[in-house]
């Protein structure tokens, strides 16, 4: 999936930027530009959006190269109301208002600004022969919104210098009087996975929440169970709707109890005919993209099995890393516990299963970003 599409802070990438810049005051047209023959998914995409936002929106098809892009990006906007445009990555969510407070009063002063930050670390060049230090000094990291005056459009467009990484490089070469603006790590480009966590840390402040899954099934004729995704030769078979996957419907329960959002029952009816006999994989796998979808990471699962027989102890690995393949995340992050009731209860009679579980997310609470812009 291109990185611009993922989910970051629950929502895609690219939608981070568009909602700050839709929503700055002085913005008065966007034009956003993505890949060929990918507008059905990224208007798909944009239904996220406040529907406010849509009146200073326009689509538009990019090309082959960056420089293209811009090109047809730039062609698109029409509005006579603006002194100033901006040229930003998608892959850059963490654009502030402040940031763009900014570069607009550089633009009083030059004809281009941009974003950067200074070099800290020691610089060496390594012609692969030998290693020599390099001053930093005066050297700093350009990042984006690029920001120009109107009035300098037609030249940057109009220019057959293909060869420039960004636009502040190419102004550079056409002689525009350009300044530096203040950056921030908060700005920084998504580029490598690592940088997705990085980041979401730095924009988001984040909420631990823990939820409380319990479930039941009565024993019936039969030859095995499903406890935790796997399959238990047993002389009965547990009573349900679905495929009565006790341990995995309460630990169902635990997530959505995290999320605050209903039971299993609220999601898939007993009623409904289309779950009859249905692997609770679906019901499990459900819960735990509900997480990812706001935004969140499930940390840890614990689930304890309640019953005299059978013996759990053999399996419980199994059923750890059946689990965690569902829910992906790490076999670390689940715990599979199997205790009985000493006899005592319809469990100690042998008369079924009762489970209980405990689901560990963390979801951003809050953007670290939008307060900043406010």
């Amino acid at each position: 999936m291109p990185k611009q599409y993922r989910s970051f802070g629950g929502k895609p990438v690219f939608l981070h930027a568009l909602d700050t810049f839709l929503n700055h005051r002085c913005c008065v047209e966007v034009a956003l530009v993505h890949p060929e023959n990918e507008a059905e998914h990224v208007h798909k995409l944009l239904e996220q959006l406040e529907p406010a936002g849509f009146a200073k929106l326009v689509l538009v098809e990019g090309g082959a190269e960056r420089v293209e892009s811009v090109r047809k990006g730039l062609a698109a906007i029409q509005s006579e109301r603006s002194q100033h445009f901006m040229v930003h990555d998608a892959a850059r969510p963490g654009v502030s208002g402040v940031v763009i407070d900014n570069l607009q009063a550089a633009l009083q002063k030059h004809e281009g600004a941009a974003p950067a930050l200074p070099i800290v670390d020691a610089l060496k060049f390594w012609d692969k022969a030998s290693v020599r230090s390099v001053s930093r000094s005066d050297l700093y990291r350009i990042q984006t919104p690029q920001a120009f005056r109107m009035s300098k459009k037609q030249e940057l467009t109009a220019s057959s210098d293909d060869s420039a990484l960004d636009e502040f490089e190419l102004a550079e070469k056409l002689g525009f009087d350009l300044t530096l603006t203040e950056g921030s790590e908060q700005l920084s480009k998504l580029t490598y996975p690592q940088d997705f966590e990085r980041l979401e840390r730095l924009l988001f402040d984040w909420e631990t929440r823990t939820g409380l899954g319990y479930d039941v099934h009565a024993f019936e004729d039969g030859a095995q169970v499903f406890l935790c995704g796997i399959e238990i030769p047993h002389e009965k078979k547990l009573k349900g709707h679905s495929d009565a996957d006790v341990g995995w419907h309460a630990l169902t329960d635990a997530i959505l109890g995290a999320l605050a959002d209903g039971d299993i029952g609220d999601h898939f009816p007993p009623t409904d005919p289309q779950w009859k006999g249905a692997p609770s994989d679906v019901f499990l796998r459900f819960a735990a993209d509900l997480v990812r979808s706001r935004g969140g990471k499930i940390l840890h699962l614990d689930v304890t099995l309640i019953c005299e027989a059978p013996k759990i102890k053999p399996h419980r690995d199994a059923m750890r890393y059946k689990t965690a393949q569902i829910v992906g995340v790490d076999a670390d992050r689940v715990s599979v516990k199997a205790t009985t009731t000493e006899g005592l209860g319809f469990e100690g009679r042998r008369e079924g299963i009762s489970a209980q579980a405990i689901a560990t997310i963390s979801l951003p609470s809050k953007s670290r970003l939008k307060d900043k812009a406010e």
